[in-house]
């Protein structure tokens, strides 16, 4: 990820204020169709623009990267890239290639970090953040908020905490200022060759909080896993579809002889999975929902027995201890009004938890009607 340096072109700065203004959260640059907007997670054409030729992408991309970053581009045909864009946001980007032609998709993130009540967090995650050890891991799709709420979780810390928290991402989105704690943002690509490099020097730079943009690979799931059982509190990613599926798949990135001490490691490190989903609001915009998966007794004994499977009936029973089901999270936005029912099933890998509560389908007639 490079920190583009210079003063970007009129034509990318009239797009992203296009974008800006839509309240959107993407830019799509793609040959044969006008720029694209995502906005409420669906992609809107800008208007009156006419579609862009394989000459507008090229020329769009030159306005982005300096000479040098642009030579670097068309040796790999493929350039992450980020930049500062006023006093509004930043701004990551991916130029890629595809049917030979230039593309680049932009992503908007706003400088302000929002709060953990303004996100709807459930408040078990910020009981986990106050903590001084043990490991939380964020899942969800891509494009989820995942690192939205993962800044709002370092910004708690940040402003209640005098400690050291170092971050390792690909790229940095949000960018934290030092309050009460110091934060080292480091910038895979740029402040280190990869996740596992920086995670293997990470305990020699004195840290009490380490934020792992994402676990890649199997170095980056054991050095993460190592840190947290040394008395750190640390902060991951991974990309899956349900709590129970991030445990697998982390344990099934090693070797089948290594699974068993991996299982042990996790049960023991483990705090909370929190699952996360944007589902569209009725009236326009995106709400969270949430899945929470805390490691109470019975949850670390599942994870050691291989019994992962299992780990539904402890979410849908472990309320007590703030567990949250995606259904149950879901279930509370269609009845405040603020998610149609159809949406909440299409989000839900057990559907029926939904239509097994006869007052959602009338929560959603009430959202339709309105």
């Amino acid at each position: 990820m490079t920190e583009v340096g210079r003063r970007i072109g009129e034509r990318i700065d009239e797009l992203l204020e296009s974008l800006w203004d839509a309240g959107g959260t993407d830019l799509l640059l793609t040959v044969g169709t006008p720029p694209l907007l995502r906005v409420h997670g669906e992609l809107h054409p800008v208007a009156d623009h006419p579609p862009l030729s394989a000459e507008d992408t090229e020329a769009l991309l030159v306005e982005l990267l300096s000479e040098d970053q642009h030579k670097s581009w068309q040796v790999s045909n493929e350039y992450d890239f980020s930049f500062s864009w006023g006093e509004e946001a930043r701004i990551r980007g991916n130029a890629f290639t595809q049917r030979g032609v230039t593309a680049i998709a932009l992503r908007m993130i706003p400088k302000e970090i929002p709060g953990l009540a303004a996100l709807g967090v459930p408040p078990v995650l910020a009981h986990y953040a106050r903590q001084h050890q043990g490991l939380v891991l964020m899942t969800g799709p891509t494009g989820s908020g995942k690192s939205t709420t993962l800044a709002s979780v370092i910004d708690l810390i940040n402003t209640e905490r005098a400690c050291h928290i170092i971050t390792v991402e690909d790229p940095i989105e949000y960018v934290h200022n030092h309050k009460r704690s110091a934060v080292n943002q480091r910038e895979v690509g740029t402040d280190t060759d990869s996740f596992p490099d920086a995670l293997r020097s990470v305990l020699r730079e004195d840290p009490d909080v380490l934020l792992v943009g994402e676990m890649r690979d199997l170095d980056s799931i054991r050095f993460a896993l190592t840190i947290a059982e040394t008395g750190h509190l640390v902060f991951a990613t991974l990309h899956t579809n349900d709590t129970a599926q991030s445990l697998a798949r982390m344990i099934d990135v090693f070797p089948a002889d290594q699974q068993a001490q991996i299982r042990v490691q996790l049960a023991s490190a483990l705090s909370c999975i929190v699952y996360q989903r944007l589902i569209p609001r009725v009236g326009g915009g995106m709400v969270a929902a949430y899945e929470v998966l805390v490691a109470n007794s019975a949850v670390r004994n599942l994870i050691k027995e291989s019994k992962t499977h299992q780990l539904r009936n402890s979410l849908v029973t472990g309320q007590q201890d703030g567990m949250v089901t995606l259904e149950q999270s879901l279930s509370g936005l269609v009845q405040a009004g603020l998610i149609s029912y159809d949406d909440a099933v299409k989000r839900s890998l057990y559907p029926k938890d939904i239509e097994t509560r006869p007052r959602l389908r009338a929560s959603a007639s009430a959202s339709a009607s309105a």
